[in-house]
């Protein structure tokens, strides 16, 4: 019997589990993967490539004045222009700490809506989900939390984040690599972590611990979770990625549940 199948132990009524392998096709699947899920922050991921598609197509650059005095689009979106989590405070200066921020995404929607002259969930359709066919899903307020997707339509996503095809594949390494290093920062529900880093927009895994992927995986290993139960997770080294949807709240069972699941996803797919 396949690992995915443990989501079935998770204390969850519904649950769903993608493994995508290095040429993009599906190696194993467990759940509903037509059934639609609130992504929560599995959304930055979604949102991180429309704006990445926007830098591309010069709508916008890194060095962009955005958010408070001194910051940039490249601090929004590598959390560090000082927002805290879910407001417009300032909490530090610009570029000395990392401070992840759902208000610092929302900032960047709000230029490249200025910018290109259209609405982020109207940009991230037509730069991202149309070209891929992932035909539910969408971003239905705030591009930091509230996309809503399907595991079949996150594992087209994920086959294009291990090969790209509307980025270059130089711009997607950049991004998967660590930006404003050895930054300290909490992350959220595994506390601090120094240093706390991120690309432009992914979560690295780098050297946190504790972290929700396993201790197995590559220090490369970058995605993101949700609190609404979600995660994305892509191993460049091992050319893998998995997908879990679930419908219960992120918490303890989560924290108990998914290093461990994901320990064992990495060692049954790449055997």
């Amino acid at each position: 019997m396949s690992v995915l199948a443990e989501i079935e132990q998770w204390p969850v009524d519904h649950a769903v589990s993608v493994v995508v392998n290095g040429g993009g096709a599906i190696s194993d699947q467990h759940g509903d993967i037509q059934r639609v899920y609130p992504l929560a922050s599995v959304t930055k991921l979604l949102s991180t490539y429309a704006f990445l598609i926007a830098l591309e197509e010069e709508a916008m650059t890194l060095e962009d004045p955005a958010g408070p005095e001194g910051s940039t689009v490249h601090h929004l979106l590598a959390h560090t222009a000082g927002y805290d989590f879910d407001s417009t405070t300032i909490r530090f200066a610009v570029g000395t700490k990392r401070g992840y921020s759902n208000t610092g995404f929302e900032i960047l929607a709000e230029h490249l809506e200025r910018e290109t002259g259209m609405s982020m969930s109207e940009y991230a359709r037509e730069a991202v989900f149309t070209p891929l066919g992932m035909s539910y899903t969408e971003i239905a307020g705030s591009c930091a939390k509230d996309g809503r997707s399907t595991a079949s339509d996150l594992a087209l996503f994920a086959a294009e984040l291990l090969n790209p095809t509307l980025l270059a594949p130089q711009t997607m390494a950049d991004a998967t690599s660590v930006h404003f290093e050895n930054l300290a920062g909490i992350l959220p529900g595994y506390g601090r972590q120094n240093p706390n880093d991120w690309g432009l927009g992914f979560e690295i895994r780098s050297t946190k611990n504790p972290h929700w992927t396993g201790p197995s995986h590559p220090a490369t290993t970058f995605g993101h979770f949700g609190q609404s139960g979600t995660f994305l997770w892509v191993d460049p080294e091992n050319r893998l990625a998995c997908v879990t949807l679930t419908d219960k709240p992120f918490g303890q069972w989560a924290v108990d549940a998914w290093a461990p699941f994901n320990e064992k996803v990495l060692s049954e797919f790449t055997q």
